[in-house]
């Protein structure tokens, strides 16, 4: 797997990383050669200086072969150029933008980019983390989340459509021992299991009324 991150400063260094861990190919781009300080000394990836826009710059970072590619630069017009570049005249498979005014998210969302606001997604985060919540909050996407949780007790045995109501709740993964499964309507929980689920803010109160919580 190749991965391009473009933008070198605290979101594309920790991305770097996270990543470097899982042993894909990294290609990281800024045109401050500088900003490569940020990395890990160990860091095994290519350090490209140049304009994260322009197309020799891409090639060199290995573009045409690309699975993944994040644009995470402290300009949000830088971003969404790279991103479309990436998606239109590279076909890069997953694309992923850093969006600093989320103000303009419905216009990017509509233009078919994947976007995230880095600070309000770490102020939700660390709301979540000191607000006693019942949940995990992994990832929010607009107004749907998706959270992690374990099984409570009451729901061991039970089906995976007992805790499903379509377009508002649905359990995407399972955690169990050493594996991860996708599961379906009919799967049955298990004591200690550890379910991932997209559950839209406006249903929370209905996952916990069915966690019994």
């Amino acid at each position: 797997m190749r991965i391009i991150i473009v933008g070198c400063g605290r979101i594309g260094s920790g991305l770097a990383k996270r990543l470097g861990q899982d042993d894909v190919g990294l290609a990281v781009i800024d045109q401050d050669p500088r900003t490569f300080s940020h990395l890990e000394k160990d860091f095994k990836g290519t350090q490209i200086t140049g304009v994260g826009f322009d197309r020799d710059v891409l090639l060199k970072a290995g573009i045409e072969q690309c699975d993944a590619l994040a644009a995470v630069t402290s300009n949000d017009e830088a971003n969404v150029l790279i991103a479309r570049i990436a998606r239109l005249f590279f076909n890069v498979p997953r694309v992923v933008c850093a969006l600093h005014d989320p103000r303009k998210s419905d216009i990017y969302n509509r233009l078919g980019l994947l976007v995230f606001d880095p600070m309000s997604w770490g102020v939700n985060r660390v709301a979540d983390l000191i607000s006693f919540s019942h949940f995990n909050v992994s990832m929010s996407i607009g107004n749907v989340d998706i959270l992690e949780i374990e099984i409570p007790t009451l729901l061991v045995g039970r089906k995976v459509a007992d805790l499903s109501i379509p377009g508002e709740i649905s359990v995407i993964s399972i955690n169990r021992g050493n594996q991860t499964l996708i599961p379906l309507l009919n799967t049955t929980f298990e004591n200690r299991d550890r379910l991932h689920l997209v559950v839209s803010s406006l249903s929370v109160n209905k996952l916990e009324s069915l966690l019994g919580l």
